[in-house]
């Protein structure tokens, strides 16, 4: 059935289609795409000494030949790149948490108590997150005109979501269904247990069953990885700077009237009062880059582990060639929701895509990187 999950074809007798014309492995039998040059699972080389595929560049001793006009990118494993892409979105977030508390304690500090400053900004982060974490996938979803799959119409994007809940060892989650022509996918959800994946009509309709499989492992990996919850922290940690910055810098012209009491008292630090408004000025944007930042990790890091439940990383790959040449565009597109997509509906990251306000890294540095991790040559970016 051409439809079959690659994952249970890495023996030498699969059935998979991809064995009656791919490359198997000497090492470990695993099958590989026909163009590979390593094997996907044990990363041993297929190539003769000299030429390792990427770009022509060379191997052992022999100069090899050279391909000029491509950048090229080193084999990956999915392994390593899961677990880089944890570890800098980890570093990420702390520091996210560390612009929060400094932002409260630097603000609590101007009006003479930076512990009441991070008490308040505490007890201010815990009430919109509560809020976030109990109502946030209903939100989404109902900005986003979703609705429940229908087995009689969508039973094969039923298949292929269960296909990759058994994949990667997680429960079935709810599957919604958003109307529109353009190609995109999203996940939600506070635990595995009530997760929900929703895709476009245009994307269950104009996917191969192999890159749809590809597209839904990227968005179970988001599940698997709790990236729904970094998701939910990470936008209420930006929102609450945003917040604390705008009460204090609204609340400026009141603060004489605190000091008004005895000598000295209430009084705030006249340093801290200026590193306050520096900081309330300044942190919202510092804040939003590192937000963006942890995004484009975790969208990486869904590409990894994606790749490792299909064992195909080139079914997300040509799923996504297919998507920038169609269009991302959802129901209901806005920018508070933009960074939960397979791709932004709202804008086209070119190849320099990597810093700042990119919510998503370049398509064409993801669709390199799935390459690499396939064995496959590297990708003109």
């Amino acid at each position: 059935m051409g439809g079959t999950l690659l994952i249970f074809s890495s023996s030498k007798t699969g059935v998979s289609p991809l064995s009656r014309r791919g490359k198997t492995c000497p090492g470990c039998g695993t099958t590989n795409h026909p163009g590979a040059v390593y094997c996907n699972l044990c990363q041993e080389p297929f190539a003769p000494s000299g030429i390792s595929g990427f770009a022509g560049e060379a191997t052992g001793n022999s100069p090899g030949p050279t391909v000029p006009g491509l950048r090229t990118v080193p084999m990956l494993s999915f392994y390593d790149a899961s677990s880089r892409n944890v570890h800098m979105s980890r570093l990420l977030f702390l520091a996210l948490f560390a612009s929060f508390l400094a932002v409260g304690g630097a603000i609590g500090a101007a009006y003479g108590s930076a512990a009441y400053g991070i008490a308040l900004a505490l007890i201010l982060y815990a009430i919109l997150a509560s809020t976030a974490y109990f109502r946030g996938s209903s939100i989404v979803l109902s900005i986003h005109g979703a609705r429940e799959a229908d087995p009689s119409i969508h039973q094969k994007l039923l298949n292929v979501v269960e296909e990759m809940s058994i994949a990667s060892g997680l429960p079935m989650p709810r599957v919604f269904v958003m109307e529109s022509p353009g190609m995109n996918a999203f996940a939600a959800g506070r635990r595995p247990s009530e997760a929900i994946v929703a895709v476009t009509t245009g994307l269950f309709e104009h996917l191969s069953r192999e890159e749809l499989q590809g597209v839904i492992g990227h968005e179970m990996a988001h599940i698997k990885s709790r990236d729904t919850l970094y998701n939910i922290y990470a936008a209420v940690l930006v929102g609450s700077i945003a917040l604390l910055a705008d009460m204090f810098l609204r609340g400026m012209p009141f603060r004489g009237r605190g000091r008004s009491g005895g000598a000295g008292r209430g009084r705030g630090n006249a340093a801290f009062f200026v590193l306050g408004i520096l900081l309330a000025l300044l942190a919202p944007f510092a804040a939003k880059v590192l937000q963006m930042s942890i995004s484009r990790q975790r969208e990486y890091h869904a590409d990894a582990v994606g790749a490792q439940f299909t064992r195909n990383p080139l079914g997300l790959a040509s799923a996504l060639k297919k998507i920038t040449q169609t269009g991302a565009q959802v129901p209901g597109e806005n920018r508070g929701t933009q960074h939960l997509f397979l791709i932004n509906p709202l804008r086209h990251f070119a190849d320099n895509s990597s810093a700042l306000l990119s919510t998503h890294p370049s398509t064409a540095l993801r669709i390199q990187r799935l390459q690499a991790m396939a064995g496959v040559g590297a990708a003109v970016v």
